[in-house]
């Protein structure tokens, strides 16, 4: 069956320690990582190489529920984050990895994201879209600086 790659890059206004606390932070995926029309609950998360996650995305529309999770294979404080995904559906078969870079420039972080294995079910236009959304989210929250 064949699978899907995306490559996504963007620079944020944020210093990547706090890019990379974003991805590692129970409230912070919640808030920044469903695309558009999804909420998500994180269910667990042991943000540690070895460690594993799981959490769902919902539908707001139609309440349909989409859970997933993985495992760490590598996290690099603020430079890197490796990490499985797989889909609780059956339908969605195989193992996805996703690949995040995050590398300090003159105005915050570069990021570069790669995302590999994307079940042939899922057109990788609409993933990459999907990232697109959850990117926009992210710059939202990271970006910000907000004292006191």
């Amino acid at each position: 069956m064949t699978t899907g790659t995306i490559r996504l890059h963007r620079v944020l206004r944020a210093p990547p320690e706090r890019v990379y606390r974003a991805f590692l932070d129970v409230d912070a995926m919640a808030k920044w990582l469903p695309p558009y029309g999804f909420t998500c609950k994180v269910h667990h998360m042991d943000a540690k190489a070895g460690g594993t996650f799981r959490m769902s995305f919902t539908n707001f529309t139609t309440g349909n529920v989409h859970s997933f999770g993985g495992e760490y294979l590598e996290l690099i404080p603020f430079e890197r984050i490796r990490y499985t995904d797989k889909f609780d559906d059956p339908n969605l078969p195989g193992e996805m990895q996703v690949t995040v870079v995050l590398s300090k420039c003159s105005c915050g972080t570069e990021i570069s994201i790669v995302q590999e294995g994307i079940p042939a079910m899922i057109p990788t236009e609409m993933c990459y879209l999907g990232w697109q959304e959850s990117l926009v989210q992210l710059a939202t929250l990271v970006e910000p600086e907000i004292l006191g």
